[in-house]
């Protein structure tokens, strides 16, 4: 893949957790990216790397536990980012950490990389996002639709489809 890649992180079954498969239909839904490869990373865990090494740039869309006010855009470049290989009950338990830190020690991840998400309220068995991160929504969308464009790609709004009433 030549490009970048937004891959959405989280699981929808535990409410602001989802927040980065939301943003991500949001982007695939009302936008045209040139040259952006979308995906639904959800917790695919090591499934991931050769999406990651394959990107020239990286957006992570995820919940982001930062200490912030819930709702808060909360954006971690690469430098900030938690790259490193946990400890693990077992070697089922990969999580991006771990993924990140395996392209990082391969030497294939994205000298551009950013993570790019919200503080969650909630992350609790639930299949809705909090009030405060829903709202968020939409702001952390054109976060990254802003660094799409600085990365020098034409981000397009998607005209609205048209009804099919009679």
């Amino acid at each position: 893949m030549s490009g970048s890649a937004v891959i959405g992180l989280g699981n929808p079954l535990m409410g602001d957790d989802g927040f980065g498969l939301v943003a991500l239909a949001r982007l695939r839904d009302e936008w045209t990216l040139e040259g952006v490869e979308l995906a639904d990373g959800g917790t695919w865990g090591m499934s991931l790397l050769p999406l990651i090494e394959d990107a020239e740039r990286l957006v992570l869309l995820d919940a982001i536990a930062a200490g912030a006010t819930p709702g808060e855009v909360v954006v971690l470049e690469r430098d900030r980012l938690p790259i490193y290989l946990t400890r693990k009950l077992s070697p089922h338990q990969v999580d991006l950490r771990d993924v990140l830190a395996v392209a990082e020690w391969r030497g294939k991840l994205p000298a551009e990389t950013v993570a790019i998400g919200v503080q969650p309220q909630s992350v609790q068995m639930g299949l809705e996002l909090s009030p405060a991160v829903d709202r968020a929504v939409e702001t952390a969308v054109g976060v990254v639709i802003a660094r799409l464009v600085q990365w020098g790609h034409r981000c397009e709004p998607r005209e609205p489809a048209a009804s099919c009433m009679r």
